[in-house]
């Protein structure tokens, strides 16, 4: 039977970032079209009209140059209802996604189209419905409605005229991370203030976090092995590059930890000395939050810091690097 001493813990993770690219001249005047209001497709050496132009064309490699205005009205050729829509897609309510052959393109373009399901059938007029704001991006187009539900594009602010030459796409992950009995273990005794690892029978080398086999020998992992809290340096990276999400200002150390009596180094942050002054080689000692704050979390763990105890020598932690 399981208990809540023995069942695997599970967390949902989100991971989000803005993801900016240039465009360059090809997709620059595609993104810039939609900006101001416009359709702007490719013609291809073999007379064929896509939307949006491919930088280069697929048959005699040369980068596309040819540009034309298409649509903004077109006709359904085939689509995908979304009853359920979920975080992230064009709207909270139903709606489908349909390939729309736009006047006078000869390739589909891929779009939200907002219409009643009792109503969407293949072969329907369709036209634009641009977003009230519009800043170079995909979703100028807010959707493709019935023909004559379409809008004409609001006029833009003036001062707007410059080429779009990069745009910020949302990358957006969520999912739930599970994790193993070993892990499970290991993180229930963080909650505790204990760092744990686990054995292997054969080599008896012990890794942190634990794993369910051992990458050396290939069995179980079976002894349950409490670790001290200090450990050594022995590799590191200076991190001097700001980004988003960022907790701490550079520089400041990221470090691989070989805790004693480990066989495998732990990734933790050093603070409370300058990045400059850590080397391989230097001892270290967990800081913990305040116990009021700990959780299933490797985060329990602050930070390490010196102990100010003599480095230590090369051959007790090369075989870890």
């Amino acid at each position: 039977m399981t208990t809540s001493e023995t069942r695997t813990l599970s967390a949902p993770v989100h991971v989000g970032f803005d993801y900016t690219r240039s465009v360059g001249p090809v997709l620059g005047e595609f993104f810039s079209g939609l900006r101001d209001g416009r359709l702007v497709a490719g013609r291809l050496a073999d007379g064929s009209v896509v939307l949006p132009p491919p930088e280069f064309d697929p048959t005699t490699h040369a980068q596309v140059t040819d540009f034309v205005d298409v649509g903004p009205a077109g006709t359904v050729q085939s689509w995908t209802w979304v009853p359920e829509p979920v975080p992230g897609q064009p709207f909270d309510h139903p709606f489908a996604f349909a390939l729309i052959l736009l006047d006078g393109a000869t390739a589909p373009f891929l779009h939200a189209l907002d219409v009643p399901r009792d109503q969407l059938e293949v072969g329907m007029r369709v036209g634009v419905r641009w977003a009230a704001e519009r800043t170079g991006s995909i979703t100028d187009i807010e959707a493709f409605v019935p023909e004559d539900a379409a809008s004409a594009p609001l006029a833009l602010a003036e001062g707007t005229v410059d080429p779009v030459t990069g745009i910020i796409t949302p990358v957006n992950l969520d999912y739930v991370y599970a994790a193993s009995p070993e892990e499970s273990a290991f993180f229930r005794a963080l909650e505790e203030g204990r760092i744990i690892g686990q054995r292997c029978p054969t080599c008896h080398k012990v890794y942190t976090p634990p794993r369910g086999a051992c990458p050396v020998d290939g069995v179980p992992t079976t002894d349950e092995v409490e670790l001290a809290h200090t450990g050594t340096v022995t590799t590191f990276c200076i991190v001097n590059v700001p980004f988003l999400g960022q907790k701490i200002t550079p520089p400041y150390v990221s470090a691989y930890v070989l805790l004693d009596g480990a066989d495998i180094a732990f990734l933790h942050l050093i603070l409370g000395v300058d990045a400059a002054e850590v080397r391989m080689g230097m001892r270290v000692r967990a800081v913990w939050r305040p116990e009021e704050e700990w959780g299933t979390t490797v985060e329990n763990i602050s930070h390490f810091e010196p102990t100010g105890e003599p480095d230590a020598e090369f051959d007790t932690y090369k075989q870890h690097l």
